[in-house]
């Protein structure tokens, strides 16, 4: 039988090195665990892609480019079927506003995608986006198996205090917060209807 690491497992490892985040006021290991994969789990939440989504965007997992501000942040994660078994070659498409809460319209700054690799990891390195009129923070995002039905969903932040204000607002959708090195590192695994 193979091994097939949970989400929980995952993310209970990644709170023994968490650390206070100063995005408001982030408690580490007080935000409920994303629950774990069991066979015949529900999809991810989809939720409204926004008015910013632009498609082809630049294959990428680094959207840092030169002069982008911002706190470094690593979002990293698992595409699963409902079966629990990781979806490798998956789309994952990130977009979101930057430091001053603005998206870039014009270009492609803090926009990119990836292909989950074997194992049906994804991995972006980012920057932590601003909150903006009437929004928390907040990543979008498009994920799609090959020859699969597309989610789109947004992540959000732990502890934020306008979660609690913003409408759009789910805490299926939290990731769970660490430290990675001198990045900060958001974890979440989607499961998504893979037929």
């Amino acid at each position: 039988m193979t091994f097939i690491p949970t989400r929980r497992r995952v993310i209970t490892a990644s709170v023994a090195f968490g650390a206070a985040l100063p995005l408001g006021r982030i408690a580490w290991g007080q935000t409920p665990l994303t629950p774990a994969c069991h066979d015949g789990d529900e999809p991810t939440l989809a939720e409204t892609e926004g008015p910013f989504f632009k498609s082809r965007s630049p294959e990428r997992a680094d959207l840092i480019e030169p002069g982008v501000k911002g706190r470094p942040m690593v979002l990293t994660g698992q595409v699963l079927d409902r079966g629990c078994k990781p979806l490798a070659r998956a789309l994952v498409d990130l977009w979101h506003a930057d430091d001053n809460g603005d998206y870039d319209n014009k270009g492609f700054r803090l926009r990119g995608h990836v292909f989950t690799d074997a194992e049906g990891h994804y991995r972006f390195r980012t920057i932590v986006p601003a909150l903006y009129t009437g929004r928390t923070r907040h990543f979008h995002l498009k994920v799609q198996p090959a020859g699969a039905r597309l989610l789109t969903t947004q992540l959000y932040f732990p502890d934020e205090p306008m979660n609690r204000r913003d409408g759009l607002f789910r805490s299926e959708l939290l990731m769970r917060m660490a430290r990675a090195g001198e990045d900060l590192e958001g974890r979440f695994d989607f499961i998504v209807a893979s037929r």
